[in-house]
Protein backbone atom coordinates (compact mmCIF):
# COMPACT_ATOMS: atom_id res chain seq x y z
CA UNK A 1 0.00 0.00 0.00
CA UNK A 2 1.40 3.39 -1.05
CA UNK A 3 2.20 5.95 1.62
CA UNK A 4 -0.04 8.98 1.92
CA UNK A 5 1.31 12.37 0.81
CA UNK A 6 1.52 13.33 4.49
CA UNK A 7 3.59 10.25 5.34
CA UNK A 8 5.86 10.90 2.36
CA UNK A 9 6.41 14.49 3.52
CA UNK A 10 7.27 13.24 7.01
CA UNK A 11 9.78 10.75 5.60
CA UNK A 12 11.49 13.42 3.50
CA UNK A 13 11.63 15.80 6.44
CA UNK A 14 13.22 13.16 8.69
CA UNK A 15 15.78 12.30 6.01
CA UNK A 16 16.85 15.95 5.90
CA UNK A 17 16.85 16.20 9.70
CA UNK A 18 19.17 13.19 9.97
CA UNK A 19 21.90 15.08 8.13
CA UNK A 20 22.46 17.54 11.00
CA UNK A 21 20.57 16.31 14.10
CA UNK A 22 21.53 13.60 16.56
CA UNK A 23 20.13 10.06 16.08
CA UNK A 24 18.21 10.48 19.34
CA UNK A 25 16.47 13.63 18.06
CA UNK A 26 15.60 11.98 14.75
CA UNK A 27 14.18 8.92 16.52
CA UNK A 28 12.11 11.08 18.86
CA UNK A 29 10.71 13.23 16.05
CA UNK A 30 9.95 10.14 13.99
CA UNK A 31 7.87 8.79 16.85
CA UNK A 32 6.05 12.11 17.22
CA UNK A 33 5.30 12.59 13.54
CA UNK A 34 4.27 8.98 12.97
CA UNK A 35 1.72 9.51 15.74
CA UNK A 36 0.45 12.54 13.82
CA UNK A 37 0.16 10.43 10.65
CA UNK A 38 -1.90 7.80 12.48
CA UNK A 39 -4.15 10.49 13.94
CA UNK A 40 -4.68 12.08 10.51
CA UNK A 41 -5.30 8.72 8.85
CA UNK A 42 -8.09 7.95 11.34
CA UNK A 43 -9.75 11.16 10.17
CA UNK A 44 -9.12 10.36 6.50
CA UNK A 45 -6.68 13.27 6.17
CA UNK A 46 -3.67 12.58 3.96
CA UNK A 47 -2.70 15.96 2.49
CA UNK A 48 -0.02 17.91 4.42
CA UNK A 49 -1.47 21.13 2.99
CA UNK A 50 -4.59 20.63 5.15
CA UNK A 51 -2.70 20.74 8.44
CA UNK A 52 -4.08 23.64 10.44
CA UNK A 53 -4.17 24.85 14.03
CA UNK A 54 -7.50 23.17 14.83
CA UNK A 55 -6.32 19.75 13.64
CA UNK A 56 -2.98 19.96 15.47
CA UNK A 57 -4.68 21.18 18.65
CA UNK A 58 -7.02 18.19 18.44
CA UNK A 59 -4.01 15.90 17.95
CA UNK A 60 -2.24 17.21 21.04
CA UNK A 61 -5.48 17.03 23.01
CA UNK A 62 -5.86 13.38 22.06
CA UNK A 63 -2.28 12.69 23.08
CA UNK A 64 -2.91 14.36 26.44
CA UNK A 65 -6.02 12.26 27.00
CA UNK A 66 -3.91 9.14 26.32
CA UNK A 67 -1.82 10.08 29.34
CA UNK A 68 1.20 11.81 27.82
CA UNK A 69 2.97 14.07 30.30
CA UNK A 70 3.91 17.71 29.85
CA UNK A 71 7.45 16.96 28.66
CA UNK A 72 6.27 14.48 26.03
CA UNK A 73 3.57 16.88 24.84
CA UNK A 74 6.10 19.71 24.61
CA UNK A 75 8.32 17.52 22.47
CA UNK A 76 5.34 16.57 20.29
CA UNK A 77 4.64 20.26 19.78
CA UNK A 78 8.30 20.98 18.95
CA UNK A 79 8.31 18.21 16.34
CA UNK A 80 5.11 19.57 14.81
CA UNK A 81 6.55 23.07 14.66
CA UNK A 82 9.78 21.96 12.98
CA UNK A 83 7.84 19.85 10.50
CA UNK A 84 5.50 22.75 9.75
CA UNK A 85 8.49 25.03 9.17
CA UNK A 86 9.72 22.48 6.63
CA UNK A 87 6.32 22.47 4.90
CA UNK A 88 6.36 26.27 4.72
CA UNK A 89 9.81 26.21 3.11
CA UNK A 90 8.53 23.64 0.61
CA UNK A 91 5.62 25.92 -0.29
CA UNK A 92 3.07 23.39 1.00
CA UNK A 93 1.83 25.59 3.86
CA UNK A 94 1.49 29.36 3.81
CA UNK A 95 2.49 29.72 7.47
CA UNK A 96 3.23 27.64 10.55
CA UNK A 97 -0.04 26.70 12.31
CA UNK A 98 1.76 25.55 15.46
CA UNK A 99 2.54 29.13 16.50
CA UNK A 100 -0.99 29.50 17.90
CA UNK A 101 -0.69 26.38 20.06
CA UNK A 102 0.28 26.92 23.68
CA UNK A 103 3.30 24.99 24.93
CA UNK A 104 2.37 22.66 27.82
CA UNK A 105 3.68 23.94 31.15
CA UNK A 106 6.79 22.06 32.19
CA UNK A 107 7.29 20.71 35.69
CA UNK A 108 10.34 22.27 37.34
CA UNK A 109 11.95 19.07 38.64
CA UNK A 110 15.49 20.34 38.60
CA UNK A 111 18.37 18.60 40.34
CA UNK A 112 19.79 20.23 43.44
CA UNK A 113 23.29 21.59 42.73
CA UNK A 114 26.16 19.84 44.47
CA UNK A 115 27.69 21.89 47.28
CA UNK A 116 30.71 23.86 46.02
CA UNK A 117 33.11 22.50 48.63
CA UNK A 118 31.87 18.92 48.25
CA UNK A 119 32.22 19.12 44.47
CA UNK A 120 35.72 20.60 44.73
CA UNK A 121 36.77 17.76 47.06
CA UNK A 122 35.26 15.24 44.65
CA UNK A 123 37.05 16.67 41.61
CA UNK A 124 40.37 16.93 43.47
CA UNK A 125 40.27 13.32 44.68
CA UNK A 126 43.36 11.43 43.44
CA UNK A 127 43.01 8.62 40.91
CA UNK A 128 45.23 5.72 39.83
CA UNK A 129 46.65 7.47 36.75
CA UNK A 130 45.41 4.83 34.30
CA UNK A 131 44.28 6.04 30.84
CA UNK A 132 40.63 5.41 31.73
CA UNK A 133 40.96 7.34 34.99
CA UNK A 134 42.68 10.21 33.17
CA UNK A 135 39.86 10.21 30.61
CA UNK A 136 37.21 10.23 33.34
CA UNK A 137 38.91 13.15 35.10
CA UNK A 138 38.93 15.12 31.84
CA UNK A 139 35.23 14.46 31.32
CA UNK A 140 34.38 15.52 34.86
CA UNK A 141 36.38 18.72 34.64
CA UNK A 142 34.93 19.61 31.23
CA UNK A 143 31.34 18.96 32.34
CA UNK A 144 31.72 21.27 35.32
CA UNK A 145 34.03 23.80 33.65
CA UNK A 146 31.81 24.45 30.64
CA UNK A 147 28.30 23.35 31.64
CA UNK A 148 27.93 20.91 28.76
CA UNK A 149 24.94 18.68 28.15
CA UNK A 150 25.58 14.94 27.99
CA UNK A 151 24.91 14.82 24.23
CA UNK A 152 27.21 17.79 23.64
CA UNK A 153 30.15 16.20 25.44
CA UNK A 154 29.62 12.78 23.84
CA UNK A 155 29.57 14.33 20.35
CA UNK A 156 32.82 16.27 20.74
CA UNK A 157 35.52 15.67 18.15
CA UNK A 158 39.19 16.50 18.47
CA UNK A 159 38.88 19.54 16.21
CA UNK A 160 36.18 21.02 18.49
CA UNK A 161 38.74 21.53 21.24
CA UNK A 162 40.90 24.66 21.18
CA UNK A 163 43.37 26.14 23.65
CA UNK A 164 40.88 27.70 26.06
CA UNK A 165 37.48 27.00 24.56
CA UNK A 166 35.38 24.24 23.05
CA UNK A 167 32.88 24.34 20.21
CA UNK A 168 29.67 22.38 20.80
CA UNK A 169 26.46 21.78 18.88
CA UNK A 170 23.54 22.37 21.20
CA UNK A 171 19.81 21.85 20.95
CA UNK A 172 18.31 22.73 17.60
CA UNK A 173 21.73 22.12 16.03
CA UNK A 174 22.88 25.54 17.26
CA UNK A 175 26.67 25.86 17.61
CA UNK A 176 28.22 27.82 20.44
CA UNK A 177 31.69 28.29 21.89
CA UNK A 178 32.24 27.86 25.62
CA UNK A 179 35.30 28.74 27.71
CA UNK A 180 37.33 25.90 29.23
CA UNK A 181 38.85 26.60 32.65
CA UNK A 182 42.49 25.93 33.50
CA UNK A 183 41.76 22.81 35.57
CA UNK A 184 39.83 21.35 32.64
CA UNK A 185 42.56 22.40 30.20
CA UNK A 186 45.19 20.52 32.22
CA UNK A 187 42.97 17.45 32.57
CA UNK A 188 42.28 17.45 28.83
CA UNK A 189 45.98 17.79 28.04
CA UNK A 190 46.67 14.75 30.23
CA UNK A 191 43.94 12.81 28.43
CA UNK A 192 45.19 13.74 24.96
CA UNK A 193 48.60 12.36 25.88
CA UNK A 194 46.93 8.99 26.70
CA UNK A 195 44.26 8.96 24.02
CA UNK A 196 46.54 7.96 21.12
CA UNK A 197 47.19 4.60 22.78
CA UNK A 198 43.44 3.85 22.92
CA UNK A 199 41.97 5.41 19.77
CA UNK A 200 42.65 3.90 16.34
CA UNK A 201 43.99 6.08 13.56
CA UNK A 202 41.20 8.06 11.95
CA UNK A 203 38.94 8.11 15.04
CA UNK A 204 37.76 11.70 15.50
CA UNK A 205 35.93 11.36 18.84
CA UNK A 206 37.49 13.26 21.74
CA UNK A 207 36.42 10.68 24.31
CA UNK A 208 36.74 6.98 23.47
CA UNK A 209 36.18 3.74 25.36
CA UNK A 210 38.33 0.63 25.86
CA UNK A 211 37.71 -0.54 22.30
CA UNK A 212 38.74 2.83 20.86
CA UNK A 213 35.24 3.85 19.70
CA UNK A 214 33.34 6.98 20.68
CA UNK A 215 32.07 6.79 24.25
CA UNK A 216 28.27 6.52 24.34
CA UNK A 217 25.78 8.34 26.55
CA UNK A 218 25.06 5.35 28.80
CA UNK A 219 28.76 4.66 29.33
CA UNK A 220 29.40 8.27 30.39
CA UNK A 221 26.44 8.24 32.79
CA UNK A 222 27.63 4.94 34.27
CA UNK A 223 31.16 6.22 34.79
CA UNK A 224 29.94 9.33 36.63
CA UNK A 225 27.72 7.25 38.90
CA UNK A 226 30.59 4.88 39.68
CA UNK A 227 32.99 7.74 40.40
CA UNK A 228 30.56 9.38 42.82
CA UNK A 229 30.60 6.13 44.82
CA UNK A 230 34.32 5.39 44.61
CA UNK A 231 35.30 8.95 45.53
CA UNK A 232 32.91 9.11 48.44
CA UNK A 233 30.48 11.73 47.16
CA UNK A 234 27.39 11.06 49.28
CA UNK A 235 25.00 11.82 46.41
CA UNK A 236 24.14 10.41 43.01
CA UNK A 237 25.96 12.23 40.23
CA UNK A 238 24.86 12.51 36.60
CA UNK A 239 25.81 14.89 33.76
CA UNK A 240 22.77 17.14 34.12
CA UNK A 241 23.56 17.64 37.80
CA UNK A 242 27.06 18.82 36.94
CA UNK A 243 25.58 21.21 34.36
CA UNK A 244 23.12 22.52 36.94
CA UNK A 245 25.91 22.96 39.49
CA UNK A 246 27.97 24.85 36.89
CA UNK A 247 25.08 27.25 36.23
CA UNK A 248 24.14 27.75 39.89
CA UNK A 249 27.70 28.29 41.13
CA UNK A 250 28.55 30.65 38.28
CA UNK A 251 25.39 32.69 38.76
CA UNK A 252 25.95 32.88 42.49
CA UNK A 253 29.44 34.33 42.03
CA UNK A 254 28.92 36.47 38.92
CA UNK A 255 25.24 37.47 39.22
CA UNK A 256 25.28 37.79 35.42
CA UNK A 257 22.18 35.99 34.22
CA UNK A 258 22.71 36.91 30.57
CA UNK A 259 26.22 35.47 30.53
CA UNK A 260 25.01 32.22 32.11
CA UNK A 261 22.23 32.07 29.51
CA UNK A 262 24.78 32.32 26.69
CA UNK A 263 27.07 29.73 28.25
CA UNK A 264 24.23 27.25 28.72
CA UNK A 265 22.97 27.79 25.18
CA UNK A 266 19.45 28.72 26.27
CA UNK A 267 17.33 30.49 23.66
CA UNK A 268 15.17 32.20 26.30
CA UNK A 269 16.23 33.96 29.48
CA UNK A 270 13.22 32.50 31.29
CA UNK A 271 14.70 29.01 30.85
CA UNK A 272 17.88 30.10 32.59
CA UNK A 273 15.96 31.73 35.44
CA UNK A 274 14.15 28.50 36.21
CA UNK A 275 17.24 26.36 35.63
CA UNK A 276 19.39 28.26 38.08
CA UNK A 277 16.71 28.60 40.76
CA UNK A 278 17.04 32.31 41.40
CA UNK A 279 15.95 32.61 44.99
CA UNK A 280 13.90 35.48 46.33
CA UNK A 281 16.54 36.65 48.79
CA UNK A 282 19.10 37.05 46.00
CA UNK A 283 16.63 39.02 43.90
CA UNK A 284 15.57 41.19 46.86
CA UNK A 285 19.18 41.98 47.75
CA UNK A 286 19.99 42.92 44.16
CA UNK A 287 16.88 45.10 44.02
CA UNK A 288 17.66 46.90 47.27
CA UNK A 289 21.22 47.66 46.18
CA UNK A 290 20.41 48.70 42.60
CA UNK A 291 17.02 50.38 42.42
CA UNK A 292 17.16 54.17 43.06
CA UNK A 293 13.82 54.16 44.88
CA UNK A 294 14.28 50.95 46.85
CA UNK A 295 15.98 52.32 49.96
CA UNK A 296 13.91 53.35 52.92
CA UNK A 297 13.12 57.04 53.24
CA UNK A 298 15.23 58.70 55.96
CA UNK A 299 13.32 59.10 59.19
CA UNK A 300 11.78 62.49 59.64
CA UNK A 301 11.77 63.34 55.95
CA UNK A 302 8.66 64.73 54.40
CA UNK A 303 6.62 62.71 51.93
Amino acid sequence: MAESPLAVAVTRYLQGLARHASPATVAAYQQDLRALCRFAEQREIDDPATLDTALLRAFLGTERSRGLGARSLARRRAALSRFADYLVKQGILADNPVGLLRTPKQPSHLPRPVDVDALAHFLDSPHDGSPLAVRDQAMLELFYSSGLRLAELAALDLHDLQASRVRVIGKGSKPRQVPVGQRAQHALADWLSCRAAMAPEGETALFVGKQGARLGHRAIQKRLAQLSVSRGLPEHLHPHRLRHSFASHLLESSQDLRAVQELLGHANLSTTQVYTRLDWQHLATSYDSAHPRAKRRPSGSKP
